[in-house]
């Protein structure tokens, strides 16, 4: 199963970025396909949080907008939203002491502990810092 990472999304979304084309095709193409693939619930709340963020584009995304994006999203029958369970923190734990991960990167080790739970063979990211998990596969479909 691949995982979708926040900043594919919102390159999937916001039609002005340069990575817009290729990120909206490699999401619809998940989407379509029969093949399970995923989005870990914090990489929702992050895009939600990003593309209405009036900092970061001029004009962000409206509330509702983004809303319904996701809820697009969820429409696809092959996807599965990856969540924490009861043994998160025992996945979380070495990703964070490995790692020597602190700060803002802590969300990164929750996506990868999430992905690593629930089977993810590969997170499609345009975000090298996940380099620092080992364990998780990653590639940024891209550059690919």
């Amino acid at each position: 199963m691949i995982a979708v990472d926040t900043n594919l999304l919102v390159y999937a979304h916001r039609t002005e970025s340069e990575w817009h084309e290729r990120a909206s095709a490699c999401v619809r193409e998940l989407a379509v396909s029969r093949s399970p693939w995923a989005i870990p619930w914090p990489c929702i709340h992050e895009f939600l949080a990003i593309a209405t963020h009036p900092r970061i584009w001029d004009p962000p995304t409206p509330t509702e907008a983004a809303l319904d994006q996701v809820e697009a999203w969820l429409e696809s029958p092959s996807l599965v939203l990856l969540a924490e369970g009861s043994e998160h923190c025992a996945e979380l734990r070495p990703l964070i002491v490995a790692g020597r991960i602190a700060g803002p990167r802590v969300h990164d080790a929750r996506i990868a502990a999430l992905c690593l739970a629930h089977g993810v063979r590969e997170l499609w990211t345009a975000d090298r810092d996940f380099g620092r998990f080992p364990t998780l596969a990653t590639a940024n479909p891209l550059t690919a």
